[in-house]
């Protein structure tokens, strides 16, 4: 039994990439004004971690994860995945957004294959479709239409369809956060499953503090706008976790402090 949990450990480590962010600043062109969004960050991630960024609204936490998703150049600092300055985008670094985005005259089956399809590569990789499905529980609907889906059915075929890519580093972008209350306790937990079977490294963009704990290895808070980066939170809890935990109820009156929230707590 040990054996086994340190070898699934071991491949779990191994499946992540690093990222570097290395003090990066941005800023947006607005009316011929450049309006700051990110002042000097730097945060450095290890293979197959769990990172949550949490901040004020409108602070840069998503804009942050454009950077990294390499769909736009920073103003100035560097960002690497494995030690390779991110330019671009790339198959292995994937969004999950808020909106599953799906398309709705295809199948849950077509949508999950479209990464595979744009590179190409579907007519020989057509069982990692199938895999991607099985891993995220939705094999029994691959036939169906998204109109057909809860939402929280649909958010994990937009899981899957960034996980078919077998990506590196997993870019989440508030994936859960359009659904209900129930629905997103229940995806919470299926997203820690997935991140373990799968040893992606993660990076989430949340407003709600009892998800990032819940969820991740560190907690990154920020400033308003612009961002920096105003704690770096180790959660050192194993998994599962459970919402009555004592020291997650302290981590969480930290960091509602620390968003000048404690008031409200």
């Amino acid at each position: 039994m040990v054996a086994t949990a340190l070898a699934e450990q071991a491949s779990f480590i191994a499946a992540g990439a690093s990222l570097d962010i290395d003090h990066v600043s941005h800023a947006f062109d607005i009316d011929g004004k450049a309006l700051p969004v990110l002042d000097d960050v730097s945060i450095t991630v290890a293979p197959g971690e769990f990172v949550a960024l949490l901040g004020p609204s409108g602070c840069g936490k998503s804009t942050l994860l454009r950077l990294v998703a390499g769909l736009e150049p920073p103003r100035s600092g560097s960002l690497r995945e494995d030690g390779v300055a991110i330019t671009g985008p790339f198959p292995s670094r994937v969004v999950v957004f808020q909106d599953p985005t799906l398309f709705p005259w295809r199948k849950v089956w077509d949508n999950v294959a479209l990464g595979l399809e744009a590179q190409g590569i579907l007519k020989t990789q057509r069982h990692r479709v199938d895999a991607a499905l099985e891993l995220v529980g939705l094999s029994s609907f691959r036939n169906a239409y998204p109109h057909q889906l809860s939402g929280g059915m649909a958010q994990r075929v937009a899981l899957a369809r960034a996980l078919v890519n077998d990506p590196k580093i997993l870019v989440l972008d508030e994936p859960l956060g359009k659904l209900d209350s129930l629905t997103r306790i229940t995806m919470q937990a299926e997203l820690v499953s997935l991140w373990q079977r799968t040893g992606v490294t993660a990076l989430l963009v949340t407003h709600d503090v009892e998800e990032a704990l819940f969820l991740a290895n560190r907690v990154i808070v920020f400033s308003d706008r612009p961002a920096k980066i105003t704690a770096d939170i180790a959660v050192d809890r194993p998994y599962p976790r459970h919402r009555g935990d004592a020291h997650l109820a302290e981590l969480r009156r930290q960091i509602l402090g620390l968003l000048g929230l404690d008031a409200t707590w």
